[in-house]
């Protein structure tokens, strides 16, 4: 959850409406309105709402674009600072993860020198708080099966779809 010195604005995504979160470090959560593990709408301070921030501004211009098949990599300060320092190591290795790509929770386990944590591994990429951002879309099961997205496993499918992967 972002700390009290934040800001936020709303965005509309052909998937549903998100809510942008930044800290003074960079962006700090991306989250669908009924997502699990959102920060609770009563966090969204209407005195902290920065619709023109400039931060706020670009990741809604690259959300935009994402989705309109014109971006395949998001270029934003991000600050993952809420997360554990193995969160946070999940959360950068998502982020290698290229558009069009899969992985699997293993394979990540297995690159963060980590082969025996893989539920921990799905576990903190069910913490991400930069959906689409840090894409932990991208990531299957062992059998190649759609599991767990906290926005839902039909926005999962979805960007996968987007993403080229008609096999979903």
């Amino acid at each position: 959850m972002p700390t009290a010195n934040w800001s936020h604005c709303r965005t509309e995504t052909p998937l549903g409406p998100m809510t942008l979160a930044r800290s003074a470090s960079g962006l700090c959560g991306a989250w669908f309105d009924d997502q699990r593990d959102a920060p609770p709408a009563a966090a969204f301070r209407p005195d902290m709402a920065r619709p023109d921030d400039a931060l706020l501004r670009a990741a809604c211009t690259q959300l935009q674009a994402y989705f309109e098949g014109r971006l395949e990599h998001f270029d934003l300060p991000l600050d993952l600072g809420a997360g554990t320092a193995f969160q946070q190591a999940v959360w950068q290795g998502l982020q290698t993860i290229g558009h069009g790509q899969l992985d699997h929770y293993g394979a990540l386990a297995q690159r963060l020198s980590r082969p025996r944590a893989v539920r921990a591994v799905g576990s903190a990429i069910g913490r991400n708080p930069l959906s689409i951002i840090v894409p932990c879309h991208r990531v299957l099961g062992s059998t190649g099966a759609l599991t767990g997205y906290a926005g839902g496993l039909w926005r999962k499918q979805a960007l996968l779809r987007h993403e080229g992967h008609t096999q979903f």
